[in-house]
């Protein structure tokens, strides 16, 4: 068989086994282990599977998820998330869509010191999602848009993605991250745009605005923020200051919460063991479908499925900006079977000298394979984030599908933007870095 006819077989397939409500995480290995069948050389699936998983589970970064969502947990069970709710409210409330906005700015300020996208979508959801359906929301909106936001996590800085790229193109890590933050902000506009438009189009689906509050009531009701403001700037200062790694800040954050709901009087043994039950839960739900993901990711590699696509691409001898437009269709049907970081290690080689010769910056490229992953998040059937929000939400797949897909058109708008405007990605390496 050839490699598009291979290719179309395992997609085929794990769409049927989604669709047939079997596990996420057991399709995904079926489909590894039917692609290891393509392989030439008799290599046994049964040892790719062993050591692929105890090799990707096996990760010091990993350990910053579990963490992550012990302290969304502990949160949640603190009347913390009604109390930033209501610190938010006032000053929203002129804003169409008003706290739905919250959703993009709490995982923009998360996403600055998680670093992961799953960690991002499922703290901000587990504080978000019952607050809007209690205030009456409309829920396919709020879905979409912490999906979508919740990718914010791997393009605002610090991200476990830009570090592999980094490493993998050979590129100052430093300039990459520099280079996030502005592209990180125009996405946060154009989700809070699209919210802002859809409440405007709908009007009969928004609740009711809050009464209206002179600015020293505002004020005193921005105070409820004070407790999430200063456990979010332990976290941030600790990674700023170099007091302590993405993991350890995660620990920091866990503490952090620990403190709140002590304050709070929420602290109970009740609370601490539902907290923990919880975080378990979740934690065994990604972690198994990441072990699924890394599986079915080293098989396409076997197959070498990924590499003869990016040759195809290079084969065409496209002008700059049709190659841009080929590598973002190639890598938006990648993201269709693999995750992030494998996409970039499996194609890197083989992409980046025709990046080159297109007269493209390697730290650009780097923004805009970010953003791609991005996509890849959000994108069914393996986007990581549609199932982080299925669990946590009890929808079913295709409702969170297509609650998230505005949100990846408008990740689409912004690889668009930044193609044409090259300099909201490389005018804060370029004042770092002027040489």
């Amino acid at each position: 068989m050839s490699m598009m006819e291979i290719s179309a077989l395992l997609l085929v397939l794990l769409i049927i086994m989604l669709a047939g409500g079997v596990w996420i995480a057991i399709s995904l290995m079926a489909c590894g282990w039917v692609a290891m069948q393509f392989v030439a050389g008799g290599i046994p699936a049964g040892s790719v599977l062993a050591t692929t998983i105890w090799g990707n589970s096996a990760s010091w970064t990993l350990a910053a998820l579990p963490l992550f969502i012990w302290m969304g947990e502990i949160l949640y069970r603190t009347k913390l998330s009604e109390e930033m709710f209501r610190g938010l409210a006032p000053w929203l409330n002129w804003i169409p869509g008003r706290l739905m906005h919250v959703n993009v700015l709490a995982c923009g300020i998360f996403g600055s010191v998680s670093g992961s996208s799953a960690a991002t979508c499922a703290t901000v959801a587990k504080i978000a999602l019952p607050e809007l359906k209690r205030r009456g929301y409309n829920e396919k909106v709020a879905l979409g848009s912490l999906a979508g936001a919740g990718t914010l996590g791997i393009l605002i800085p610090p991200s476990i993605t830009m570090v592999v790229y980094a490493v993998a193109a050979n590129v100052s890590i430093i300039q990459i991250f520099l280079a996030g933050f502005l592209p990180g902000l125009l996405v946060m506009v154009l989700y809070s745009g699209y919210i802002a438009v859809w409440h405007l189009m709908h009007p009969d689906q928004s609740p009711p605005p809050e009464p209206k509050m002179s600015l020293r009531e505002k004020l005193r009701e921005s105070a409820n923020l004070i407790p999430c403001m200063l456990l979010i700037a332990l976290v941030f200062l600790s990674l700023l200051l170099g007091w302590a790694t993405a993991t350890e800040c995660a620990a920091w954050g866990v503490l952090g919460s620990f403190g709140i709901a002590w304050w709070s009087g929420s602290l109970t043994r009740e609370a601490f063991w539902q907290s923990v039950m919880g975080t378990t839960r979740i934690t065994c739900m990604i972690m198994l479908i990441l072990a699924g993901a890394s599986f079915m990711s080293t098989s396409m590699a076997y197959t070498g499925i990924p590499a003869a696509l990016a040759e195809w691409v290079d084969s065409l001898h496209l002008s700059p900006y049709a190659l841009i437009a080929a590598l973002t269709v190639m890598y938006i049907v990648l993201g269709t079977a693999l995750d992030g970081i494998s996409m970039i290690v499996l194609t890197t080689a083989i992409v980046i000298p025709m990046i080159k010769a297109a007269g493209f910056d390697l730290v650009w490229f780097g923004i805009f394979l970010v953003l791609i992953v991005e996509m890849a998040e959000v994108s069914p059937p393996v986007g990581f984030n549609l199932f982080v929000l299925q669990t946590m939400s009890g929808k079913d797949s295709n409702t969170v599908a297509l609650a998230a897909l505005p949100f990846f058109f408008l990740l689409v708008a912004a690889v668009a933007i930044i193609t044409v405007f090259p300099q909201i990605v490389m005018i804060l390496p370029q004042i770092a870095f002027p040489g």
